[in-house]
């Protein structure tokens, strides 16, 4: 048992850059930190270290990593055989986007929120600076929030849920310097899709590219280190 009076929250947290940032405002906001890692058995393993070391520096009441193995269904450049793009962010949405990744990471996330009592949940999600992933969109937020009431005991009891997406309206370059106010550091986080078996980010899938972009527009230097 614990004396701590402060409401608990649960928060999406990949390892990657805005996650830690949607962390860090919900630590500030005064919740208890309970983190919920998705090791969907992705290219990109290295964000699960990213994710520890987060909840280790953020003081996390827990951090559960949970192994959900999405490479039986494919249908991403994450999960299957498939080249990840280098060529630009382009148009439409790419073979990265894993299918209905975040409504299946949130519902495992609600789900733990339930069984803690808590009411609110973070998602690092935002509109305006990413991939053109349909499951990032306000519209997409504020419909599972309305199914989150429906669709628990909880909510048939009238205590609804809070979707908490901080940065759904901030571009990259305004994530890093959230990142910088509320004294996390930025090396702590993953970004790249495609790392290199050094330990080096590609530097040129999409989201090296988006998050090159918001350090170069922000002004920070990015501590981690590219290939190219």
């Amino acid at each position: 048992m614990t004396n701590d009076a402060r409401p608990g929250a649960v928060v999406l947290l990949s390892g990657g850059l805005d996650s830690m940032v949607s962390a860090g405002i919900a630590r500030e906001a005064g919740y208890r930190i309970y983190a919920l890692t998705i090791d969907y058995n992705q290219r990109h393993r290295r964000e699960l270290e990213s994710a520890a070391a987060i909840a280790r520096v953020l003081g996390c009441d827990r951090h559960v990593v949970l192994p959900l193995d999405l490479t039986a269904f494919g249908g991403s450049a994450l999960t299957s055989d498939i080249d990840v793009p280098k060529t630009g962010v382009a148009e439409g949405i790419p073979v990265t986007y894993v299918p209905a990744r975040n409504l299946v990471f949130l519902s495992l996330t609600l789900a733990w929120a339930e069984a803690l009592d808590a009411r609110d949940v973070f998602i690092g999600v935002n509109a305006l600076d990413y991939s053109g992933y349909p499951d990032c969109r306000p519209e997409f937020i504020a419909g599972f929030e309305k199914l989150a009431g429906l669709a628990t005991k909880a909510g048939s009891e009238g205590h609804g849920f809070k979707i908490h997406a901080p940065l759904q309206y901030l571009g990259k370059a305004e994530i890093v310097d959230e990142a910088f106010r509320l004294g996390l550091d930025p090396g702590m986080s993953w970004s790249c899709y495609d790392p290199l078996p050094d330990g080096l980010a590609c530097g040129e899938c999409d989201s090296c590219r988006l998050r090159r972009d918001g350090f170069r527009k922000s002004g920070h230097v990015d501590p981690i280190g590219y290939a190219s």
